[in-house]
């Protein structure tokens, strides 16, 4: 199969995944860094993902009137996403339709914005292309609130969620507090993260040297020890008066099986987590018979950037336009990703990632940052991820509630 020569000039950018917080200043890296180096080029959002793409449905960037900014204060998908599992390479009539399309729009620049499995994506794009003789750019934009990407220190989305996290447990905690005397004796909060904990672990950041706001994390890189974690509880309540846990939905038994799970699956084999705190809810109404509250995070978590944290915001703005520079610099098949050069003061650049070695990769919390007894975050994990969450980026507010104005956005004609 035979493609244009010396025409493809096109950019194509997608958001796929969970979004978060800061996907969409991402986009503004890609989209300000594309029109600022290469303003020859049309761009093109496609709505909902790769599926976009699929079913013809692009937005013409060229046609949005409002200023690109608006992408800077808004959380969520500003183009949609998805999760969508690509064939194997085999399928060449799955991927002769696929660059088909890409061929109509001329694209010469492939940006997707996501996890481990978008990196899985953009990796089979890049190497399809290659197989079928198609001059692309696939550059993979890292993002996820669970931070467990391969390669880089740390993902764009990960900060603003430990920001939530602390800032929301430390509230709850002296809630708790004011009422434990003769109502709720425990608190369970159940936070994402599939089966990496770095989540879960930044509720560790709502403690100070005078205070513990926090004092049970329920981790999946340690299997659940029930005895240890009630009596743990019963020792807080007699202590504090309370006790507040923040558990991680990938929590495992000591047989490595997930604590609380349901058999759905998604199109990339996972299994859908959720409904662990009133599992261990109940486990402590059963064993103990203190009153509880528990509550679920979930999506409050992931697009809270009315709490979002500037590093985060500055790292997701910097990943967008390095990706665009790396598609210009002729590389394919990568990811740019954070490097930490100095903890105090905290410092960081940008190098690149292969895909191959990302790509359905998961980090996981490293010994050295889970205490000796596995229910808290030792102070090496701390000093990690407390600069991720260092500085304020408010957004615009009107009539008591932030703005999130949305861009103008107009499908493409081809």
């Amino acid at each position: 199969m035979k493609y244009k020569i010396c025409v493809m000039k096109n950019a194509f950018y997608a958001q796929s995944g969970g979004v978060t917080s800061v996907i969409n200043s991402s986009a503004y890296g890609v989209l300000s860094q594309i029109k600022e180096s290469t303003p020859e080029s049309k761009i093109f959002a496609s709505k909902n993902g790769i599926v976009g793409l699929l079913e013809n449905e692009l937005y013409d960037m060229q046609k949005t009137k409002k200023p690109l900014e608006l992408l800077l204060e808004s959380p969520a998908g500003m183009f949609g996403s998805c999760r969508y599992k690509l064939p194997a390479l085999e399928d060449e009539g799955f991927y002769k339709s696929l660059f088909a399309q890409l061929e109509k729009y001329e694209i010469k620049y492939f940006f997707y914005n996501g996890g481990n499995d978008s990196a899985d994506t953009c990796l089979k794009v890049s190497q399809a292309a290659k197989n079928f003789g198609y001059d692309l750019n696939a550059i993979a934009v890292p993002k996820t609130i669970d931070n467990d990407l391969a390669v880089t220190d740390n993902c764009p989305g990960f900060g603003s969620v430990a920001k939530y996290i602390a800032t929301s447990a430390k509230e709850a905690s002296l809630d708790i507090k004011s009422m434990c005397k003769t109502s709720t004796k425990v608190f369970i909060l159940e936070v994402m993260g599939r089966h990496a904990g770095w989540i879960a672990a930044a509720g560790e950041l709502a403690n100070d040297a005078k205070n513990t706001y926090v004092h049970k994390i329920l981790l999946p890189e340690v299997p659940f020890n029930k005895q240890a974690f009630l009596d743990g509880v019963k020792s807080d309540v007699e202590k504090y008066g309370y006790s507040v846990v923040i558990a991680s939905e990938g929590l495992k038994d000591a047989d490595g099986k997930l604590y609380a799970a349901s058999d759905e699956v998604d199109s990339f084999g996972h299994s859908q987590l959720g409904g662990l705190a009133p599992k261990i809810a109940g486990l402590i109404q059963n064993e103990l018979g203190y009153k509880y509250h528990w509550s679920v995070s979930d999506y409050l978590q992931r697009s809270a950037r009315h709490l979002a944290s500037k590093t985060d915001l500055e790292q997701a703005i910097a990943l967008g336009r390095e990706a665009v520079k790396l598609a210009l610099d002729d590389k394919t098949g990568i990811m740019p990703v954070l490097l930490r050069t100095n903890d105090q003061p905290y410092q960081w650049s940008i190098g690149e990632g292969d895909l191959k070695d990302i790509a359905n990769a998961e980090k996981t919390l490293p010994e050295n940052f889970i205490s000796e007894d596995g229910f808290r975050i030792t102070q090496a994990g701390v000093d990690y991820l407390k600069p991720l969450t260092i500085g304020e980026s408010y957004p615009k507010f009107k009539d008591g509630v932030p703005i999130y104005e949305q861009l103008d956005l107009h499908l493409a004609e081809v």
